[in-house]
Formats: structure tokens, sequence, C-alpha cells
């Protein structure tokens, strides 16, 4: 086979894969947006929740917006976002207890706003907004700095560790970026009962921190050198 030829079959492969890659975001991010909807608008009985409608499109606009440029600029740390699976036992048990929270935290605001139990002023919901649009940047940001952010904890073969950017500052800037986006999306949909529930995502990503670290002092060189250095894991000066 001439080096045309095998140039065309790369390039063919190629674009099948970044095809493949953009069906697969694409499907993630419609059914996103699809059970989000579920979970607030079938609670609250209405579609008129205007706070519903805002904190969706802060979330789910620059996800689409990064999803379809990440698959053509750096198509394998899509890749590594679209990782469901994690390989740890402790850290599936981690993620089963989260993903029986994670759903109260947006059925409880839409059942508040179906029954009025809370009365959160515009300013305050719009401010929860501008904070959890914040988080977004943060966490775009750290994927930026590093291409190893996968959604599971792992430690590719090939992986190195990243003490740069937001890293020089904790060690686990993309959960701080988590935190402040789910802690406070109650707030943002104008649901102060809510808080109680996402409040409680505090000590399992604590648990979930504590476990990853194990695993990343374990497999990833340098990194207990890491922890010397920068001490903090969320906060700089608390923890």
């Amino acid at each position: 086979m001439s080096s045309v030829s095998q140039d065309l079959d790369r390039q063919g492969g190629r674009t099948s894969h970044t095809r493949g890659l953009t069906l697969l975001a694409l499907r993630r991010w419609v059914g996103a947006t699809l059970l989000l909807g579920l979970l607030l608008f079938l609670p609250a009985g209405t579609f008129d929740y205007w706070e519903a409608w805002v904190y969706m499109a802060i979330l789910l606009l620059p996800a689409l917006v990064v999803l379809l440029v990440g698959v053509r600029t750096d198509p394998e740390l899509i890749e590594r976002r679209m990782r469901m699976k994690e390989k740890e036992p402790e850290q599936q048990r981690i993620v089963r207890y989260g993903t029986m929270l994670f759903p109260l935290a947006f059925v409880i605001p839409g059942l508040d706003q179906r029954f009025g139990w809370s009365v959160v002023p515009p300013p305050a919901v719009i401010a929860a907004d501008l904070l959890i649009f914040l988080g977004y940047l943060l966490f775009v940001r750290v994927m930026k700095e590093n291409r190893y952010a996968s959604r599971i904890v792992e430690v590719e073969q090939a992986q190195r560790l990243i003490t740069t950017g937001p890293y020089a500052l904790v060690r686990h800037p993309m959960y701080v970026a988590v935190l402040l986006i789910y802690t406070l999306s109650p707030l943002a949909l104008a649901s102060y009962w809510g808080l109680a529930i996402s409040g409680w995502f505090i000590p399992l990503l604590i648990a979930r921190i504590r476990s990853e670290e194990k695993i990343l002092a374990r497999d990833l060189s340098g990194y207990i050198e890491y922890t010397s250095k920068t001490r903090f894991r969320l906060i700089p000066g608390i923890w």
C-alpha cells in the first residue's frame, strides 16, 4: 500500500473516530438535559419555573460548547470524561451513595416550587447562578491544565503529575468546582430545603478524596512529594 493510501486510511479512521465520539458526547448531553428537566419540572408540576430554566442554561449550554470544541481539539480528554465505571471497589461504593443522593438535590427544589415551601429572593438566586457559572469556568480551567482529568479515579500508564495552575493552590481543584456547582444548585433553584440535601455532598466528597489520594499515592509517581508541597486539598488554609 502506498504512503498516500496509508495517509488516507489514517485520516478516514480519525474522521470516523471523531464522528463516533461526537455522537456519544451529544447523546450524553441530550440524556443529561432530559434527565435534569424531568427531575426539576416533573416535581414542580409546571414549566413556569424561571429559576430552573436559567440554571439549566448556565450549566448545559457551556457544557455543549466544551464538548463540541473538545472533541475537535482534545478528543482523548473528552474520551476520559465519557468514562463512567469506577475500577476501585471503594470508589464504586461512594459513587453508589452519590447516585442515590444526587437526584434529591433537584427533586426537592421542584417540590419546593410546587408547594411554596421557600421564598428565596431573586438576587440570592442570581448570585448562586453566578457562583455556579464561576464553578464551571474553574472546571474548564482544570481540564485545560490537566488532560488526564478523567471522570473516574484512575492513573494511566503514561500519566504525569500536574502541579501547575489551580493545582499549585489545592490538590483537587476539580472537586472545588464540583462542590460549588452542586451545593449551590438548590439555592439557584430557589429552594432552601434543597440545601439540606446538597450539604450531604460534602462528607461524600471528602470520602472520595481520601480514597482517591490513596490510589494516587500508590500509582502516580511524585504524588507523595506533591502533597508535602501543596498541603491543602480543597480550601487553602482549611483542608
